[in-house]
């Protein structure tokens, strides 16, 4: 009788050990996962997630939590249960924030990064009336009248402002920012003449120039946007190395385990190999990201800090 005690003791011991993490991940998900989405829009959240939960049957909610430029986003998923089932939209306006205000939070060390999803260029666009018909000769007029050309952004320490914080000190000029509070009303106004020049997102540039309000320049892109493809880069108009993008990528707590994190990542890249969702992501006006591994993203989220950090030691940008 003893004997047989001590082996059921042992079995029971055995059953009672967590699950490894290979069988983690193949049973994940077995509940609804959440993915926060903080600034920027949540189409490609909800794109992603409809793919979750049609590969996995388990619901995807999306949990839009706007404001504080991503503070209140990245401090509810840095603090939540790392087990795959609360994800956050990250964005490039992350990267920015971290350098110019502190944060609770540690965007390298807090988080999980499972994979880039989709990027998208800045378009530099000037009003009508601007007599340059490219990058060079925008620069020239610049040079030749400092501190009276003015560029919008969709607000202080946004991506356009740090694009264009970027530009002034590439070109070496000295143009004025005209922070607005949100992309379209900046795009007004470039529009209506009260400023001259804004970097646009593209997918809310793309409708302006092709309608005739607003004459494009440049992308900001290192390459040449599918989106615009006439467009040259800053870099190939002699400002090499410049590049400030949009992106979302996708990231989870940290020490969520490294299967479960494979497994999303192969979710995203399997999505991103699909014809129909190609196209649906540049109907919105992004570009798919390439095929990449959590490690690549990791490393990517450490050089956009690296790079907005040095931006802003260079020209002293500000939030206020």
């Amino acid at each position: 009788m003893t004997l047989m005690f001590h082996w059921a003791a042992v079995a029971f011991a055995v059953l009672s050990l967590p699950l490894a993490p290979a069988a983690l991940a193949q049973d994940y998900p077995t509940k609804p996962i959440r993915i926060i989405v903080g600034p920027g829009p949540d189409v490609l959240s909800r794109l992603f997630g409809q793919r979750f939960t049609d590969a996995w049957g388990q619901q995807t909610v999306i949990d839009p939590r706007p404001g504080a430029g991503g503070v209140i986003s990245a401090e509810i998923t840095a603090k939540a249960t790392p087990d795959g089932y609360t994800l956050l939209m990250m964005t490039s306006a992350y990267t920015i924030n971290v350098v110019l205000q502190p944060s609770s939070y540690d965007l390298v060390k807090d988080f999980a990064p499972i994979a880039l999803c989709a990027t998208s260029s800045y378009i530099l666009v000037v009003n009508l009336s601007v007599p340059a018909r490219s990058l060079q000769e925008l620069v020239a007029l610049a040079k030749s009248k400092p501190g009276q050309i003015n560029y919008a952004s969709s607000g202080n320490g946004t991506g356009p402002h740090l694009a264009g914080e970027m530009f002034k000190s590439a070109a070496s000029v000295n143009i004025v920012h005209v922070p607005y509070k949100g992309a379209g009303p900046a795009m007004v106004d470039v529009i209506a003449g009260q400023v001259q020049m804004n970097f646009q997102i593209a997918p809310g540039a793309l409708s302006q120039i092709q309608a005739g309000k607003v004459r494009a320049l440049a992308v900001t892109s290192s390459q040449r946007s599918r989106l615009a493809p006439d467009l040259p880069t800053v870099a190939e108009s002699g400002y090499a190395g410049y590049e400030a993008i949009g992106w979302n990528g996708l990231v989870a707590p940290a020490n969520t385990p490294k299967a479960i994190v494979a497994k999303l990542n192969g979710e995203v890249l399997r999505t991103l190999r699909q014809p129909a969702i190609l196209q649906r992501i540049a109907d919105v006006g992004w570009e798919p990201a390439a095929e990449n591994s959590p490690a690549w993203f990791a490393d990517y989220i450490k050089r956009e800090i690296e790079k907005w950090a040095k931006v802003v030691k260079e020209t002293g940008a500000k939030v206020d």
